[in-house]
């Protein structure tokens, strides 16, 4: 029974780090419904293509993910840092490739989903951005693959929680930037204020990276 206990207690700390980032989900769901129909329903469609990228992304996160839990279980320590970085430069490349496509379509891609001209204006601009955003997201969905697969998820859990708290004057002043202009703008607006998010969150990863504490080895872990 213990032995069940603290397994369920290691995957609290992942628990809380979801927790963290479905709360920024929502909270930029509601900021766009705040501007409006058209803004909302150009943020729904724009969000759904960004959660697409994210799996493809995501692809390279896992494999980085499986690399640093193999090498560490096998108290190789090095080998850990040279799959960081190759999965780093893979992911930051990706995210060209991806954001360089994203940006070829951004202005026929939102005619697969509504007929309605502001709608699919609002979601061009906001795809942009998207576009734009692409090579941050690649390193930051590797370097939370490498901390999850090294079982820092006591860190993941407080990083998630202080990008989150730090998020919020973001949206704040994206809602009150957003205000009155068109819907193309306040797309704008919202995801620059999203892609500050990514930002914020790549801070809190490479400074964990940047140190050994995660680097723990062998059975130790």
């Amino acid at each position: 029974l213990l032995d069940h206990l603290r397994r369920a207690a290691d995957g609290v700390p992942l628990l809380v780090r979801t927790l963290a980032l479905r709360a920024v989900l929502l909270l930029t769901v509601a900021t766009a419904a705040s501007f409006g129909d058209v803004p909302l329903a150009a943020h729904q469609v724009t969000s759904t293509v960004w959660s697409t990228l994210v799996f493809a992304l995501d692809a390279i996160a896992i494999a980085a993910q499986a690399l640093t839990g193999r090498a560490l279980g096998a108290g190789d320590a090095p080998a850990v840092r040279r799959a960081t970085t190759l999965m780093m430069r893979w992911g930051l490349w990706s995210g060209v490739a991806v954001g360089v496509l994203v940006a070829l379509v951004h202005r026929v891609l939102p005619a697969a989903f509504t007929q309605d001209p502001d709608v699919r204006s609002a979601i061009a601009a906001a795809l942009l951005v998207v576009a734009v955003s692409q090579p941050l997201a690649g390193v930051v969905f590797v370097a939370d693959g490498v901390l999850i697969g090294a079982g820092d998820g006591r860190w993941l859990a407080v990083a998630s929680t202080v990008t989150l708290i730090a998020y919020l004057p973001m949206l704040l002043l994206a809602r009150e930037v957003g205000q009155g202009r068109t819907a193309p703008e306040a797309m704008v607006v919202l995801w620059i204020a999203f892609s500050g998010f990514m930002l914020v969150r790549w801070g809190t990863l490479w400074w964990r990276l940047r140190g050994d504490g995660w680097l723990v080895t062998g059975a130790s872990r």
